[in-house]
């Protein structure tokens, strides 16, 4: 097929889970390297990550998931991203096959995956803004996206903007026993209530902002 394919697990303070995310994107047959990239970790998601037997790139400040992409990408001269969340749950090697083959084959310049909330995935999803951290796409379209849109959580909303207003294919692929270790589990119930209102607002945000900046460009030309 010609295209090399890596996969970039951004990543803070994961050490329950990385490693398993990082097992499976090794093992399957469509990915070429993987490169964990801790964003200034405070646990053990580092030893971890190592122990997968994958390429670590230590942060030693915050960048945000954007910017830990960013530092994964600039790591890679490969074709095809992959990028997979670090706190997942229940990852197979078919979900990562799944996302990364139509894109890989020219089908798809990006695809994005649906994690498993029951009906929820199977009827109201689809129709929600696609903000997934599990996607594969051509290295150009994250290339493209401006270095301020790697802040907080406007990289996905960029990076779906990019696709539809260049006129490029890409869609949702959804992936039956995927779940991630929720806020709730990993810092309890009130700071997690905090940190997904404070999720969704910048969401919201990102959505308008990407929005302004494309109808402004429109204008302009």
């Amino acid at each position: 097929m010609g295209c090399r394919v890596v996969a970039i697990i951004p990543a803070y303070n994961e050490a329950e889970t990385v490693q398993a995310v990082a097992c499976v994107a090794v093992s399957s047959p469509l990915v070429d390297e993987v490169i964990v990239v801790s964003d200034a970790s405070e646990d053990a998601t580092v030893r971890e990550a190592r122990c997968a037997g994958v390429r670590v790139v230590e942060l030693f400040a915050r960048h945000g998931k954007g910017g830990a992409l960013r530092a994964g990408v600039e790591e890679s001269r490969a074709d095809v991203l992959l990028f997979l969340d670090a706190d997942l749950r229940g990852l197979t090697v078919d979900h990562v096959n799944a996302l990364v083959e139509p894109v890989i084959n020219g089908k798809d310049a990006m695809t994005v995956g649906l994690r498993d909330r029951g009906w929820i995935s199977r009827f109201l999803m689809p129709h929600l803004a696609l903000v997934s951290g599990e996607r594969a796409l051509r290295r150009d379209i994250f290339d493209a996206v401006p270095d301020a849109h790697l802040r907080g959580y406007m990289i996905e909303t960029s990076l779906n903007y990019y696709c539809c207003s260049h006129g490029l294919s890409y869609r949702a692929i959804f992936m039956p026993g995927l779940h991630i270790r929720t806020k709730f589990q990993k810092v309890g119930v009130l700071v997690a209530l905090r940190q997904y209102g404070k999720m969704w607002l910048q969401v919201g945000l990102a959505m308008l902002i990407v929005r302004a900046e494309r109808a402004l460009s429109l204008f302009h030309d």
